[in-house]
């Protein structure tokens, strides 16, 4: 009876590990779900010194996009830390752009407070996806460096990065 509430339970567990006992010798066995994500996306770090509106309203001018304030971002780590990250966004038929600050928004007792700590020397990070990807990166980067609000840009391959992770929204 008890094994039979058992199974019942673990079966209403929606996680990553699915558990289940075997009733023949009673031994727990864990099965993990191995997820790949898609990185199908350009990348970009960019250095300005200015702050997140300024610059994506130059980088609207620009691309001849929208970018609008989102919520947020905010990722709870271990503990009472919590990682909160500004963001932009434009979403398309076609398309999705965001434009997100690194380093995290107020004083982070954390000691890599960024949303991608590899690339810490870059205040904003974009990402495109979708159609506008077409784009060639290096008119991307010709674009970016006619505003004197960035200094400087560079791509980066998403999937060389160690927290690409927290690049999936």
């Amino acid at each position: 009876m008890a094994i039979t509430k058992l199974l019942y339970l673990f079966r209403r567990i929606a996680s990553i590990a699915l558990y289940f006992v075997d009733c023949t010798d009673l031994s727990m066995r864990v099965l993990h779900l191995d997820i790949e994500y898609d990185y199908n996306f350009h990348l970009y770090g960019l250095v300005s010194p200015y702050k997140e509106y300024k610059l994506a309203w130059a980088i609207n001018k620009l691309l001849n996009l929208h970018l609008i304030k989102k919520t947020d971002l905010c990722y709870d780590l271990s503990g009472k830390e919590r990682l909160i990250i500004s963001n932009y966004e434009f979403i398309s038929e076609h398309s999705v752009v965001r434009l997100c600050k690194n380093r995290a928004l107020g004083t982070s007792p954390l000691k890599k407070s960024f949303l991608l700590p590899d690339i810490k020397e870059y205040d904003y990070i974009l990402q495109i996806s979708g159609a506008l990807q077409q784009l060639c990166p290096q008119e991307t980067i010709e674009r970016m460096l006619k505003t004197p609000l960035v200094q400087y840009i560079k791509q980066f391959d998403p999937l060389t990065l160690k927290f690409k992770e927290n690049l999936i929204f």
